[in-house]
C-alpha cells in the first residue's frame, strides 16, 4: 500500500538528516540582490511532530535573512544513493522560522548530530523551530502533490508525555542495551556495522546513527510515553534476535 503524500513528506522529514534551506537575501550592502533567493545546507533534526529543526549562527547570512523575514522554503532530499535521483523522494516545505528555546528539542538535535554539542552552548548559536504551511512533494515521476501542514505532522496522541521523557530513554538504551541498537539496525534494517546508537524516540519510530549514516526505526504501533516506548523496543528486539526482517 502506498503512503499517502502527507505521510511520505513526514517520513522523509525523519529520515533525513540535512536539508536546503532558501531565505531572502537581505540588503547586506548590495541593494541590488535584497529579495533574490539564497540557498545554504543546514543541518536537520526534528520535533516530536516532526516540523523542522535548525541550530544556527547568528553570524550566517541564512539567519540574518531570516531575522528580516523570517519567511523561507525548506528542501528535504531522499534521493542519496539512487542512480537516478529523479526516481527519488524529496519535498519542499514552505514556512515560517522562528526561535525556540526549548531544552528538550536542543537535545533532540544534538543526538542527532552528535558534532553540534562542540557549539550548541554558544551565545552565537540558537535552536529555531519552523512552522510550515505546506509542502510540495515529488515522488518519482507522476507522483507529485501539494500537501497541507496539517497532512504532514498528525497530531500527537492524547495524554503524550515521550518529549519529557526521551533523553531518560536514549540514554538508558545506549548505556544498557547497545546490543540491541545493533541488532535494530543489523537484522531489521539491514544495515551493517557496529557502534550503532539510539539517538530519539517519537510517537513513530527511533532514530538511530552510525558515524555519517542515519537510520529510521518505525514502530508498529504509536507510543505515548516511555513504559509505551519500552514495550515496543523490547518487541523489536525479540523480532530481531528471531532473525525476521
Amino acid at each position: 500500500m502506498m503512503d499517502s503524500p502527507g505521510f511520505a513528506v513526514r517520513r522523509l522529514l525523519r529520515e533525513t538528516d540535512r536539508a536546503t534551506l532558501a531565505t531572502k537575501n537581505r540588503d547586506g550592502g548590495a541593494p541590488e540582490g535584497a529579495g533574490a533567493p539564497y540557498a545554504s545546507l543546514v543541518l536537520l533534526a526534528v520535533d516530536h511532530d516532526a516540523s523542522p529543526l535548525l541550530l544556527l549562527s547568528d553570524l550566517a547570512d541564512h539567519t540574518k535573512n531570516l531575522q528580516a523575514d523570517p519567511a523561507c522554503s525548506l528542501m528535504v532530499d531522499g534521493t542519496q544513493g539512487l542512480d537516478n535521483p529523479l526516481t527519488g523522494a524529496r519535498a519542499t516545505l514552505q514556512g515560517r522560522i522562528a526561535l525556540h528555546r526549548d531544552e528538550g528539542a536542543l537535545a533532540r538535535f544534538v543526538n542527532r548530530h552528535p558534532t553540534a554539542a562542540m557549539y550548541a552552548g554558544f551565545g552565537d548559536f540558537n535552536l529555531y523551530r519552523m512552522t510550515v504551511d505546506r509542502a510540495h512533494l515529488v515522488a518519482g515521476f507522476g507522483r507529485i502533490h501539494w500537501v497541507a501542514a496539517e497532512e504532514v505532522f498528525a497530531p500527537l496522541p492524547d495524554g503524550y508525555a515521550l518529549n519529557g521523557q526521551e533523553q531518560g530513554v536514549v540514554e538508558h538504551m545506549n548505556e544498557d542495551h547497545a546490543d540491541a541498537v545493533g541488532l535494530y539496525a543489523n537484522r531489521i534494517l539491514g544495515l551493517p556495522g557496529v557502534g550503532w546508537r539510539l539517538t530519539g524516540v517519537d510517537a513513530e519510530g527511533a532514530d538511530l546513527r552510525r558515524d555519517g549514516t542515519c537510520a529510521r526505526l518505525p514502530f508498529e504501533n504509536p507510543v505515548r510515553d516511555a513504559g509505551e516506548a519500552r514495550v515496543e523496543l523490547v518487541r523489536l528486539v525479540k523480532q530481531a534476535r528471531a532473525g525476521r526482517q
